[in-house]
């Protein structure tokens, strides 16, 4: 008669497994990444075109951290679309052959554990995921956003972080500054969709990185800012071929590859925030029109 209870009950540990070792195996592969990414954030900065480099990289994967951004760029900077081995099985494909020993490596947090001391940590794991072209997936092309510029242009000043005003002319032909001592957005009138959106959406990045950050120093926000402005104008598909992103390390103030990453982290995490409110102002835009129709 067969014996079925080892469906239920986890196989015995071999006896011979050393913890510490593959512990310490596991602790020497995140340290290889996370090299890796403070190797690529040196790269990245000393460079504008690397710099514009990774910043496409964020824009397509904008749900990524800085960091896993880095990563990408560092293993594929043309990745399109990832997924680990279990989702693109579930997608009916398969990895090549060819391309299994040759993943991206991301970093994934494996949840809270409690120290030694009684505080809470995080613990990271690393992933391995495959870009489609390393699949036997067709490759699609992405098919662009759309929207009306109108909508878009709404949708950048829902729940705006301080008054925006008109006016007729502004220094140095600027679209749009922030000003922080009145805390207030001046925006020209008369400009066309493109240059009023990306900088609409540099002075909005400005005043956002201005009211959460300790220290203002405009030159470094306005810096950042602009690297939001690029990011959200490729998602959105207006006109960015213009940016020029000079040297990113003497803006960026730090040639610590650690300071780099929370640099870039908060670029990263004020263009999530602005895409996101922008997304939910979309929708809502969209509720009249389905209940018209519904009635």
């Amino acid at each position: 008669m067969s014996n079925f209870d080892d469906i239920f009950d986890p196989a015995p540990q071999n006896e011979d497994f050393d913890k510490e070792a593959w512990a310490a195996k596991k602790k020497a592969e995140r340290d290889e990444i996370y090299f890796l990414a403070d190797a690529t954030a040196e790269e990245v900065t000393a460079d504008g075109g690397k710099f514009r480099d990774y910043l496409d990289v964020q824009a397509n994967f904008r749900h990524y951290s800085a960091t896993n951004a880095l990563l990408i760029l560092a293993f594929n900077k043309d990745a399109s679309r990832l997924g680990d081995k279990d989702f693109w099985r579930d997608q009916g494909v398969y990895i090549k052959r060819q391309e299994f020993s040759r993943p991206i490596k991301i970093i994934e947090s494996n949840g809270e554990y409690t120290r030694d001391d009684g505080s809470i940590g995080v613990s990271y794991n690393i992933k391995r995921v495959y870009d489609i072209s390393q699949t036997t997936a067709r490759p699609r092309a992405k098919q662009p956003v759309s929207h009306d510029p109108r909508a878009l242009l709404n949708a950048m000043i829902y729940k705006r972080p301080v008054e925006i005003r008109s006016v007729d002319e502004l220094p140095d032909h600027a679209s749009a500054i922030y000003d922080h001592e009145q805390k207030v957005i001046f925006v020209c009138r008369g400009l066309d969709a493109d240059n009023l959106f990306c900088g609409l959406s540099k002075a909005i990045a400005e005043a956002e990185i201005a009211l959460t950050t300790d220290e203002y120093i405009p030159e470094n926000a306005s810096y950042k800012a602009h690297c939001v402005s690029y990011i959200l104008g490729k998602e959105f598909g207006f006109e960015v071929s213009d940016y020029n992103f000079g040297n990113p390390s003497d803006l960026l103030r730090t040639d610590d590859p650690q300071a780099i990453r929370a640099e870039l982290s908060e670029i990263r995490d004020t263009a999530y925030d602005i895409s996101a409110r922008m997304a939910r102002s979309l929708e809502k835009s969209k509720e009249p029109r389905q209940n018209e129709q519904e009635r």
